[in-house]
């Protein structure tokens, strides 16, 4: 057990010191190799005055008890005030190739911790940590954070935060001493919640500069943060955060933390993605078909279900090419708008009287799969279910919350509530003819109560057992994660669904940063991007079909428009872009993503390579204006440099796109260049209008 644990998997390395009976992660990053350092050596380090007379290291498990002044990762104690600061010591420590088990207790405090870390194939450190109550009495637990140093040369902090419609905005701040927290208190995942928290070298970008990313796995509150010690010993960390008296665990009982995962890459944003995203599809269940062409009728028709009407929008949306018809809100108990219904998942007779099966038929028979948009932890006060059952409420204690989209949250913590919610889904996917469900979660819970106690961790965890149980009964059944856009987007919520809905916005110059970052996280398969009406629903801008269908392409690929009003143009262009996606979309979800570094911030590239390095796909867009006259050559990453590949634009260029006459040559002919020099030198560009985009494929010669 003692002396050092090395692990190495994926181009990755992590070197654990045991010689004490603290385990101590020295090294996290770039292989090491097997000739490792003496720990003694790494261990004597000086110890300042004025300061405890041993040196303190940052420990696995930072805690006071050894002189760690930044935030201890496990707080919590008993109810006369006792075991407030435990001080945990290694009883044993268990390895498995690149997973390492280490088990630490305090036997006076009575608390046992376990701790795994292991690398995949990928290269992706998990973190799983867990907290038994071994004492006589209870024991409340108020945090449990999962912690890795980084070093020094992390000198700059990346997270992201938004808004709704706005989610996924990058934001950045030097790394000074202190503690840069970023709490999420919002019952779910939030609009506001990094996709990562990371500290890099300075100026560390997509392509360059190592970095050191985390991603807390959880669907509920959480905080993440990067803690700089006046020492200059530095910690990224992550937890679920918990209120007051959520968690007290009675003897015998075990807390388990989210899983944190943690992905290093000495070159930039581009590889803490690549990690992330060769685990992920590398998980069993995920998508293994190619993601249809969706067309949701939300931003068609919205409330006003006609059969007539949706009849001819799959009509319609067959001759495109759609693959998918999603049938949105306002189907089921008294739902002409939102202020009523929700909780009661009956087809609604006056709407449908013969049921959904004769649209369901008619989707069918156009060769499309039919899917279903569904609300079910959410309830309005104006429903037959919460007159009913006013008590299967979520609330703080005698009143109820604040109202949003005048709604309240169904305390799934409540067996009958559960059981009943799950009783009305199992119906819907058991009589009807579904194969995709749209399971939108649509508010901030700040109060989450059950019997007056918070619950926000027993609500995330009954989701997920609601979300698992319908899984198990209906495994071909795809479900997507919405949360008003993209406020549950994470590997929690992702264990258990096939895809999230990015943002409620599908104005695609919005949506350009939405779903950069967003991909950041998740691979573009997994990533909601559809093509909305002309004039963007929530911001007013207006589009043409290029600019739209040039940024859903890099994602899963959808409709959310009145296609039957489309003019000719757009419908040409539409069918154009389905066309193409289908031709790619096995490059696009399996392939590399890479983004480039530009200095000019008005124009944005985004690619994807194939795995065998023969072919890709970009995306140039010039999103504003620009400070340069002309624009800079645009290289292109990911390329195999010793292969020579045939550039081209994927889709002809309309004549509303440039603003330039005499364009490269080799827009109109294509051309044929090494892979070196397309990454060295780059392309020549032609002039855009703001909110335009190029589509260039690249082919390898044979």
């Amino acid at each position: 057990m003692a002396g050092q644990h090395y692990l190495e998997a994926g181009g990755v390395g992590l070197l654990v010191d045991l010689a004490g009976d603290d385990p101590v992660v020295v090294h996290w990053g770039a292989p090491l190799g097997a000739d490792l350092p003496d720990p003694g050596v790494l261990a004597a380090t000086a110890v300042p005055p004025s300061t405890f007379d041993a040196p303190v290291r940052p420990s696995l498990l930072p805690q006071r008890a050894r002189g760690w002044r930044g935030r201890p990762a496990i707080r919590g104690s008993r109810p006369d005030g006792s075991a407030f600061s435990p001080r945990l010591a290694l009883t044993g420590a268990e390895q498995d190739g690149a997973a390492l088990t280490l088990r630490l207790a305090d036997d006076e405090a009575g608390l046992a911790v376990e701790v795994r870390l292991a690398i995949a194939p990928s290269g992706l450190l998990l973190l799983d940590g867990s907290l038994e109550n071994t004492g006589a009495g209870d024991y409340a637990l108020e945090r449990f954070d999962l912690v890795l140093p980084v070093p020094p040369e992390a000198a700059e902090s990346f997270d992201t935060t938004g808004r709704w419609a706005r989610e996924k905005q990058p934001q950045r701040r030097r790394i000074d001493q202190g503690t840069w927290v970023r709490s999420g208190r919002h019952g779910r995942t939030g609009h506001d919640a990094p996709v990562v928290i990371a500290a890099g070298e300075p100026r560390f970008g997509w392509r360059s500069g190592a970095v050191w990313a985390m991603h807390l796995g959880w669907s509920g509150d959480h905080e993440s943060f990067v803690d700089r010690l006046p020492s200059g010993q530095t910690v990224l960390g992550a937890g679920e955060l918990l209120d007051p008296g959520e968690v007290v665990l009675a003897p015998g009982e075990r807390y388990v933390a989210p899983t944190a995962y943690a992905a290093w890459s000495a070159e930039g944003l581009d590889g803490v993605s690549a990690r992330l995203h060769d685990w992920i599809r590398a998980r069993p269940q995920h998508p293994a078909t190619p993601r249809p062409v969706v067309l949701n009728t939300w931003e068609a028709v919205y409330f006003d279900h006609d059969l007539d009407v949706l009849r001819g929008l799959a009509d319609t949306a067959a001759e495109l090419g759609v693959e998918r018809f999603v049938l949105d809100d306002g189907w089921f108990g008294n739902r002409r708008d939102d202020r009523a219904g929700l909780g009661d998942w009956w087809v609604d007779p006056a709407v449908w009287p013969d049921g959904l099966t004769p649209l369901i038929e008619h989707v069918r028979g156009r060769g499309m799969q039919f899917g279903l948009w569904v609300e079910p932890e959410m309830i309005n006060e104006d429903s037959d279910l919460a007159r009913e059952h006013p008590d299967w409420i979520a609330r703080p204690g005698g009143r109820t919350s604040l109202e949003w989209r005048h709604q309240q949250v169904i305390d799934l913590v409540h067996p009958e509530a559960f059981a009943h919610v799950l009783e009305r889904l199992d119906a819907l996917l058991t009589e009807n003819d579904i194969a995709y469900l749209k399971w939108d979660q649509n508010r901030d819970q700040l109060e989450l109560g059950h019997d007056g106690r918070a619950s926000t961790h027993a609500q995330t965890l009954a989701a997920y057992r609601l979300f698992d149980e319908l899984k198990r009964r209906h495994p071909s059944v795809e479900i997507e994660s919405c949360s008003s856009g993209g406020a549950r987007v994470d590997l929690g919520i992702l264990q258990r669904t096939d895809r999230v809905w990015t943002s409620d916005t599908n104005d695609a110059l919005e949506r350009q940063a939405i779903q950069r970052w967003t991909e950041l996280l998740l691979p573009p398969e997994l990533v909601g991007a559809h093509v909305g009406p002309t004039t963007s629903h929530s911001t007013g801008r207006t589009h043409d079909i290029g600019f739209r269908t040039a940024t859903a392409l890099f994602g899963h690929f959808g409709i959310e428009w009145d296609v039957r009003s489309a003019t000719d143009e757009e419908r040409r262009g539409l069918a154009a872009a389905i066309d193409l996606y289908k031709r790619w979309r096995g490059v696009l979800h399996t392939g590399r993503l890479v983004r480039g570094d530009s200095p000019d911030p008005a124009v944005q590239l985004t690619g994807v390579v194939a795995g065998d390095g023969g072919s890709a796909l970009y995306s140039w867009a010039q999103l504003t204006t620009s400070e340069f006259e002309s624009p800079l050559p645009v290289r292109l990453p990911g390329l195999d440099p010793d292969r020579r590949y045939r550039v081209a634009l994927a889709l002809q260029v309309t004549e509303h796109d440039t603003t330039q006459r005499l364009a490269p040559g080799w827009l109109a002919e294509g051309a044929v260049l090494s892979g070196r020099a397309l990454a060295v030198l780059g392309l020549p560009m032609p002039v855009l209008n703001p909110e335009h985009a190029l589509l260039i494929t690249v082919e390898a010669e044979a």
